[in-house]
Parts: structure tokens; C-alpha cells; sequence
């Protein structure tokens, strides 16, 4: 089967889905089959980036799953692809929501996202991610959590 550009935006999209639904599910080996063993991510939480294991690390996202009740609704938005070769990238929103344990009232938020992927072995996984918020530039750097798109 020869690789396409629809076909592989097709599977690029797919890992997003994949994203989403292991949220939902709250199946952290279903997240991180997405990235490759060498990935890079820099998350919204410290420190800066995680490499390699640390950025794949099922046990570490259990934890963080943890300390939600109910659902983590994760919705990926306005996300568009470019695919060359082996190599993609892709960006766009994400929303997250969810209740922390021990609140009444959970949270959603905005926020950028963008990955790059390689074509490893015939299947794309994602080698960098990058997820940031903006911040308020009027003195307080406030997370700037409220934005809508």
C-alpha cells in the first residue's frame, strides 16, 4: 500500500482521537503508544521538557489521572497537518476539562498544542510535543486560562 498525503493525515488525525479516548477512558498505555521511544515533550506541568521515558511514562500520567474525579475531557480543535515524507507536524487547540479531587466545580481551559511526528516502522508517533498556555503581559504573568477560541 503506497502512503498518501490523505492517508497519512488520516492517521496523524487518528493519534489525536487516540489521545482523546485514552483520556476518557483514563487508559494512560493507550496515550503514550503514541510517542516514540526518543519523544520530547513539554507539558504544561514543570520541568521544562520530559525526554525519552520520562516524556512516555504511563505510571507518571496514572498519577496525574489521579487526582481528577470523574471524566478528563480532552477535544482537540482547528488542528491542522502537514505531512512530508516521514515527517509531520501538526498544531492547533485543545481543551481540557476536568474536576480535581476534593472540588466541587471542575475547570476548562484552552490551550496550544503542537506535534511533531516521524514515520517509524510504517506508523507515525509523535517525537515532540508542545502544549502552552499565554500569559497576561500587564505585569501579573497570570496564566491566561480564561481564553476562548
Amino acid at each position: 500500500m503506497t502512503d498518501t498525503p490523505v492517508r497519512d493525515e488520516v492517521a496523524i488525525r487518528a493519534l489525536f482521537t487516540e489521545h482523546e479516548e485514552g483520556m476518557r477512558l483514563r487508559d494512560p498505555g493507550r496515550i503514550v503508544a503514541r510517542y516514540a521511544e526518543d519523544a520530547v515533550t513539554c507539558t504544561l506541568a514543570p520541568p521544562l521538557r520530559h525526554t525519552g521515558l520520562s516524556a512516555r511514562d504511563p505510571e507518571a500520567l496514572a498519577g496525574w489521572m489521579a487526582g481528577f474525579a470523574g471524566p478528563i475531557t480532552l477535544e482537540h480543535r482547528d488542528v491542522e497537518v502537514v505531512v512530508c515524507g516521514d515527517v509531520a507536524f501538526a498544531y492547533g487547540l485543545v481543551r481540557l476539562a476536568a474536576v480535581p479531587v476534593g472540588y466541587a466545580e471542575g475547570f476548562s481551559m484552552w490551550m496550544r498544542t503542537t506535534v511533531g511526528l516521524r514515520r517509524r516502522g510504517g506508523r507515525w508517533l509523535v517525537t515532540h510535543e508542545h502544549e502552552s498556555v499565554p500569559f497576561h503581559m500587564d505585569g501579573s504573568f497570570l496564566a491566561a486560562t480564561d481564553l476562548r477560541p
